[in-house]
C-alpha cells in the first residue's frame, strides 16, 4: 500500500530533502527532532514535530524505542531514517516490522548480511563480483602477521562491523601489528560493539569508486551509473562526481553489472550502494561494501539521470514496481558535488561549531544547493559538521569544473570556519583537472596549501 504519513528520523539537510520528497509525492511528514533541534528548518518544514529526546544522539537520533514511539504517536505508516544515525539499523527494521510499520529502506536481514564485511564479502564473491584478497576474522597480531606473509604487505586492518573509517589500520610493516591490531580492535569495540577483525590486500594508487542501484519486491534490480567518490579525508567522502572520470567504457560497463548482479543475487529491495576499490595500476575493481541506505552524495546521479532517488524509496517502500527500466536510464553532462562542512582544514578537518553570520550561497541554472542553513543558524557541537552539498552540472566534466569553481568563489559563510578555501584549492588543482584522483590526494593538497600559506609572526 503507498505510504500516506512518514516519521523522518534524522535531522539536517538530509531531512530537508526527505521533507521535499514527500511533499512532492503527497505524504504528510512527522519530523523526529532532538531538543537543539526544535526550530531547525527541516522542524518549520514539516506537518508535524516531534522532540525525541536531549542532543545527545544515543538518547534522541540513536534511540531505536524512542523513534517508534514517535512514529506511533504520529501515525505514521513508515520511517525514514535518512543517511547517518539508524539508517543502516537492523534493529530499526525489526521494531518497524513488530509494529506495523514500513521502513523506507532494506529489510533487517539485507542490513545485517551487508553490515557484516565478512559476509559482505562471501555474498560478493558468490555473486562473481571481484573482492581483494584478504581473510576471514582474525583473532590476534600473530594470526594477522602470518596472513598477511601469504597476503603481501601492505594490509588494511578492518573492523567486520565497521564503516566510516573507524577500526581501521593500515600496515606496511611486519612490526606494526602489534599496535595497529590493538588499536583497530578498540576503535571497533568502541564504535561498533564489535572487535572482530579481517584482513585485506591494501591498494596504494587506489580510487573509490561506487555504483547506485535500485531494487524492488518483484526482483527488478537497476542502476544508474557510477560516482567518483577518491577525494576524502580520513575515509570520509569530500567531493564526489558523475559519472567516474577516466575509465573506460568497458571498465564502466563491467562495474556497474557488478554492482546489479550482487543486488540482485540477495534480492535487494530499495535504493543502495555498491562500493568499489580501484586498483589505477592493474586496472581492476573489488567490491568494497554495500550500503543500505541513500547516499550523502546521491544528488550527483539524479542530476545527470534526472531520476529522484528519495521518490523512487518511497515508492518501492510502498510495493511499487520500479517504473523505470535499465534501458530508460541515460546519463547526460557531468555533475559534482562539493560537501561544505564547519570544519578547519588546516587544522586536519577540526570540527568548528558556532553562528552563521553571513550566509550567501551561489545561485544558478546549473547549481543546486541542499543545505538546512541560513544566516543566523546556530551550527551545534553535537553532531555532523555538514553544512551544504553545493551541487553543479554541466555539458561535460571540464564545464563542470569550471562553474564549481566559479561557484564555491560566490559562497560567502562567516562567522565559522569551512572548508570552502580547500574545496576551491581541490577543484583548482591540476591533477584533480586530468582527473587524477585517488584517496590520497587530499593529504597532498593539504600539505601544498600548507606550503604556500604565509608564515605566521
Amino acid at each position: 500500500m503507498p505510504i500516506s504519513r512518514v516519521l523522518i528520523a534524522n535531522r539536517g539537510e538530509i531531512a530537508v530533502r526527505v521533507i521535499r520528497a514527500a511533499d512532492a509525492l503527497g505524504i504528510e511528514t512527522v519530523l523526529a527532532v532532538s531538543e537543539p533541534d526544535r526550530d531547525s528548518m527541516a522542524a518549520r518544514m514539516a506537518g508535524q514535530v516531534i522532540c525525541i529526546g536531549p542532543a545527545s544522539a544515543s538518547a534522541s537520533y540513536l534511540n531505536v524505542g524512542a523513534v517508534v514511539m514517535a512514529a506511533k504517536a504520529a501515525a505514521a505508516d513508515a520511517i525514514h531514517p535518512g543517511y547517518g544515525f539508524l539508517a543502516e539499523s537492523p534493529d530499526l527494521a525489526d521494531a518497524c516490522a513488530d509494529n506495523g510499520i514500513k521502513l523506507v529502506g532494506p529489510s533487517a536481514d539485507h542490513m545485517r548480511q551487508m553490515g557484516h564485511k565478512i559476509e559482505a564479502r562471501a555474498l560478493a564473491a558468490e555473486a562473481g563480483v571481484p573482492t581483494l584478497d584478504g581473510s576471514e576474522r582474525v583473532g590476534s597480531a600473530n594470526e594477522a602477521l602470518k596472513l598477511a606473509k601469504r597476503i603481501g604487505l601492505p594490509v588494511m586492518l578492518k573492523a567486520a562491523s565497521g564503516g566510516g573509517g573507524r577500526g581501521m589500520k593500515t600496515i606496511t610493516e611486519a612490526g606494526q601489528f602489534a599496535n595497529g591490531f590493538a588499536a583497530a580492535s578498540a576503535e571497533a569495540r568502541a564504535a561498533f560493539g564489535d572487535d572482530t577483525l579481517y584482513l585485506e590486500r591494501y591498494i596504494a594508487n587506489a580510487r573509490h569508486i561506487e555504483v547506485q542501484v535500485l531494487g524492488d519486491s518483484f526482483g527488478h534490480v537497476i542502476h544508474l551509473g557510477e560516482r567518483d567518490c577518491s577525494t576524502q579525508r580520513r575515509h570520509q567522502k569530500l567531493i564526489e562526481e558523475a559519472p567516474a572520470p577516466g575509465i573506460s567504457d568497458e571498465f564502466r560497463d563491467n562495474i556497474r553489472v557488478a554492482a546489479v548482479n550482487l543486488a540482485r543475487n540477495i534480492g535487494y529491495e530499495g535504493a543502495g550502494t555498491v562500493e568499489f576499490i580501484a586498483d589505477q595500476d592493474r586496472g581492476e575493481f573489488y567490491f568494497l561494501e554495500m550500503n543500505c541506505r541513500v547516499q550523502v552524495e546521491h544528488p550527483v546521479t539524479e542530476m545527470i539521470t534526472g531520476i529522484d532517488i528519495v521518490q523512487q524509496q518511497f515508492r518501492i517502500a510502498g510495493g511499487a514496481p520500479l517504473e523505470i527500466s535499465q534501458d530508460d536510464v541515460t546519463m547526460n553532462g557531468h555533475a559534482i558535488e562539493c560537501r561544505i562542512n564547519a570544519e578547519i582544514a588546516s587544522e586536519d578537518f577540526r570540527p568548528d561549531p558556532g553562528t552563521i553570520t553571513t550566509w550567501q550561497p551561489p545561485k544558478g541554472a546549473n547549481i543546486r544547493l541542499d543545505s538546512h542553513c541560513y544566516e543566523g543558524y546556530s551550527v551545534p557541537m553535537f553532531y555532523d559538521s555538514l553544512l551544504a552539498k553545493l551541487i553543479v552540472t554541466g555539458p561535460d566534466r571540464a564545464s563542470a569544473l569550471a562553474a564549481m569553481n566559479e561557484a564555491l568563489g560566490q559562497f560567502r559563510i562567516e562567522g565559522i570556519g569551512t572548508t570552502l578555501a580547500f574545496l576551491r584549492h581541490a577543484i583548482g588543482d591540476a591533477d584533480f583537472a586530468a582527473g587524477k584522483v585517488n584517496t590520497t590526494l587530499v593529504d597532498r593538497l593539504i600539505r601544498d596549501m600548507a606550503a604556500a600559506a604565509p608564515p605566521t609572526i
